[in-house]
């Protein structure tokens, strides 16, 4: 193991980058790095034997300390929303600290479609991707459909609302991908030997409209629920009403109609060429799922 690549995960204290990690650990990885703003936050991950490395992606000194020695590199896009251009600039400073570092291969979470969408936070993905393919170094773009993980809230809320399932999303389908999928995804592209670059989209095995996911919830929850399209102002207005901030509601908006034109819609087999296994159906997941809400 003297051999072995030495492995870096940043936003290791998120939902997606412990899951990583306990991947990893689960499989016997060795040379493992979590990297974090908080490494206070991930001392059971340091008692399973993994590094823990302070990384802030506002803070160049700490990313050229952490990313030295390392050869692959997990860049989990960060959660900053609302606040113009900064997000861009974190993911900017952190390539450019890998490309500095020597990092051989970069591995980083996107979204599908990141160019000519409406989605609000899709700029700094294309952003992200332009400045990787600008380096010397590899890359393996994870181009993340959307979450299923949001479902079990949303079918919850239908129930709530005497089995009506609001969205702006029209008549257009989305192939959802698990969390627990877009982790597996990033463990294997992070341990793998490809030292090129290039593109996968990680999504779900199937594109489902909203009709038909208020069919798989009425199934599971045994309570009829149907589809109630909204204009995505009737929308935007709901949310700001329930007092959610405007860029949280304008991002939501941004998604769903993102949805209805098609942008989501695309089935890939890059998560099971990558992975060896299965993509997770959405009612395969809402079946545990739902139980958990």
């Amino acid at each position: 193991m003297a051999n072995s690549p030495t492995l870096l995960v940043t936003g290791a204290s998120g939902q997606l980058g412990r899951r990583v990690i306990q991947l990893l650990v689960e499989a016997g990885t060795q040379n493992l790095i979590a990297g974090t703003r908080k490494p206070e936050n991930l001392a059971d991950v340091a008692a399973q034997g993994v590094t823990v490395r302070h990384v802030d992606f506002d803070d160049t000194a700490s990313m050229a300390a952490a990313f030295a020695g390392v050869d692959r590199l997990l860049l989990i896009s960060t959660d900053v929303v609302g606040v113009p251009g900064a997000r861009e600039r974190q993911h900017l400073a952190a390539v450019q600290a890998a490309a500095k570092a020597g990092v051989k291969h970069v591995i980083y979470t996107s979204l599908v479609n990141p160019v000519e969408t409406p989605v609000t936070l899709a700029p700094d993905h294309a952003a992200t991707e332009t400045a990787l393919a600008a380096t010397q170094i590899g890359w393996t773009i994870l181009r993340n459909n959307i979450y299923a993980d949001s479902l079990p809230q949303t079918l919850k809320q239908a129930q709530q609302f005497g089995g009506q399932l609001f969205s702006a999303v029209g008549t257009g389908k989305i192939a959802w991908v698990t969390r627990e999928d877009c982790a597996r995804a990033a463990a294997a592209a992070l341990v793998a030997e490809f030292e090129g670059q290039r593109v996968l989209n990680i999504t779900g095995p199937e594109a489902l409209s909203q009709v038909e996911l208020a069919q798989i919830g009425s199934q599971l929850t045994g309570q009829p629920i149907t589809y109630v399209p909204l204009p995505t102002e009737v929308l935007s207005s709901n949310l700001a009403g329930a007092g959610l901030p405007p860029a949280i509601v304008d991002l939501i908006v941004s998604f769903d109609t993102a949805s209805a034109q098609g942008k989501f819609e695309a089935v890939s087999s890059d998560f099971e060429s990558l992975t060896g296994s299965k993509a997770t159906r959405v009612a395969d997941f809402l079946t545990g799922a739902l139980a958990a809400v």
